[in-house]
Order: C-alpha cells, then structure tokens, then sequence
C-alpha cells in the first residue's frame, strides 16, 4: 500500500469515528445531563446541597459544551470545508466560545472535590468554611476569570494565508501552548480535583465517628462517592489529552512526513473524543457506582412519567390512590 492511499484510508476513517462519536457523545450527554439536572433540582434530599448545586451548574455547561460541539462538526459536514479558514467570525468564534466553559468544567470538578473534603472533615471550623453562599460567589468568580481570559484570544485569532486559521501573536502563542493546554486545562485541575477528592474519601471512611444524623452521613457517603468517581473520569479522559499535547509542542520545528502527520491528526481526533467525553458521561458514572442514586433516579423517572400518564388520560388529582403509589412524595424523596 503506497503512503498516499495509507492517508487517504487514516482520514477517511477520521471523518468516520468523527461523525459517529461526535453524534453518539451528544445522544448520550443530552440525556444524561438533564437528568442529572431533575434529580439535583427537583429531590428535596438535594436542595440547599452545594455539592449537588456545583453538579447542577456543571450539567447546564456540559449541555452547552456539548451542543457547540455538535453544531460546529454539523457545519463542517454540510459545508464541506473548513469554515476557520475561510471567515474570520467563524476562526474566531469557534475557539473562544468553548474555551471558557472548558475551564469552567475543570474549575468546578475541583470544587465539587474541595467542597467534600471540607464538609466531610471532623474539624467544625472548616466545614464552617463550606457555605452555600461560597459556592455561588465561587461560580461567579471563576465564570468571570475565565471569561476574561479567553478575550485576547478574539483579537489575535485570524486566518494567515497558508496557515489557516491561527493565533498571530507569539507570546499568546507560547501561552497557549504552555500555560492553557499543559496547566490551566490539563495539570492543574487533575491534581488539584485529586488531591481533594482522596483526602474527602479518606474523610468519609471515619465519618461513623461523628455524631450525625443516619441520613446525612448517607448523603455524604453517596456525595463522596460519586464525585470521587467523577474526578477519576475527569482524570482519565483529561490526561491523554494532556499527554498528546505535550507530544505535539516537542514536535515544534521538526519536519515530520505525511503518514505522520496524517496519524498525528488522527490521535487528535481520539484524544478530543475521549476529552468530549467528560461532558457527557458523569450521569452514567453515577448511576454505575451509587446504587442509591439509582433509586433516586428511577423514582424521579417514574413519578414524572406517573403524572404524565395522568394529564394525558385526565385523571383526578385529587382522586384517592392506593397505599404505596410511587407518587407518595414522603417515600421518594427520602432516598
């Protein structure tokens, strides 16, 4: 097989898995995330929570991340170019509407971690720390910064004839590749989410020690756990990424052939697929490690298909039902 048809093979297969994983990660995500979102809102077990309000405002931008994603490869498709590097809007737009968000993930899985490993401690003062009124302040701050960080990249985006779509700034250029890719969007969140997310796991394993209430500690442990599986996703699909563009800023100058270079744009692909991943996935983690979060979700499900059936059959409301309907909010609310 010559090296022309071998790359025609590597990219014709990268617009395959792109499309086809691009479209199942948007399904998936979709779903998941509102449901994420019924169950943090709408269980009273979860109201006042900040844990449960960081995974709420999390889902909100995951489901934005994941549209803009899907949109952007839509518009790809239908026009059969890249729309980069023909208008400046678009060269513009399509890295700076996403970045911010993208950090903001990264944030927020880190306070969610940090969150635990404070309401989790056995010292009073620092779970005093944790307050509801924090998170907020927390999530505008952080929304703030990063928004703001990603303004320069709109006034030294623009399209270089031969190269496409680029940064035309140099110092912007070394901070992108060095500062956002390797630090602020890849090694600082996984360690910082790491690091809090065992010291909480460590918390939670001696909280029977502590004069709590039985359903607190319940919900402490199943908070616990489902974000410490949310930072081991967050870190498993955050560092391939991480790693690769840590492979490409050594290939900086050097002359690589074409097979090369064709697999290098494939690993792109894999890694931002695996990348993507994270803002769709985390419904399914949970539901896959919390057996009790499985209760909660398919009680929430079946209450909301329950008054469904009711509107589209006009039943009473007010109608008397047996004992045990799932619609006995003590019940359901309760787990």
């Amino acid at each position: 097989m010559s090296a022309s048809s071998l790359v025609i093979k590597i990219q014709q297969f990268q617009r395959i898995f792109n499309l086809y994983a691009s479209n199942t990660i948007f399904v998936l995500g979709i779903f998941g995330n509102i449901v994420n979102i019924l169950v943090f809102t709408r269980l009273k077990l979860f109201r006042g929570n900040r844990c449960a309000f960081y995974l709420t405002v999390e889902s909100i931008v995951n489901i934005y991340l994941i549209c803009l994603v899907e949109v952007l490869i839509l518009v790809s498709d239908i026009a059969q170019i890249n729309l980069a590097n023909t208008s400046v809007i678009w060269c513009k737009l399509q890295t700076t509407l996403g970045q911010p968000a993208r950090l903001f993930i990264g944030s927020i899985i880190c306070f969610e971690a940090l969150d635990q490993y404070l309401s989790t401690h056995y010292r009073l003062h620092l779970r005093q720390l944790s307050t509801f009124a924090l998170a907020q302040i927390s999530i505008i701050a952080v929304s703030f910064v990063w928004i703001l960080q990603s303004i320069p990249y709109i006034i030294f985006y623009d399209i270089v004839p031969s190269f496409g779509c680029i940064i035309t700034n140099q110092s912007l250029v070394y901070y992108y590749s060095y500062v956002y890719y390797i630090f602020l969007n890849g090694l600082l969140p996984i360690c910082t989410a790491s690091v809090f997310s065992l010291l909480a796991y460590r918390n939670v394993r001696h909280i029977i020690r502590r004069q709590l209430a039985i359903e607190r500690r319940r919900l402490d442990r199943q908070m616990t756990a489902m974000i410490f599986a949310r930072v081991i996703m967050f870190v498993v699909l955050s560092l391939p990424y991480t790693i690769f563009r840590i492979y490409l800023l050594n290939l900086n100058g050097l002359v690589i052939g074409t097979i090369h270079n064709a697999i290098n744009q494939l690993v792109t692909v894999l890694v931002n697929a695996l990348l993507s991943c994270n803002f769709s996935l985390s419904f399914y983690v949970f539901v896959t490690i919390s057996s009790r979060f499985r209760r909660q979700v398919r009680q929430l499900l079946l209450r909301q298909c329950w008054r469904s059936m009711k509107r589209c059959l006009h039943l009473d409301l007010n109608s008397v039902r047996p004992i045990g309907v799932i619609s006995d909010t003590s019940d359901w609310q309760s787990q």
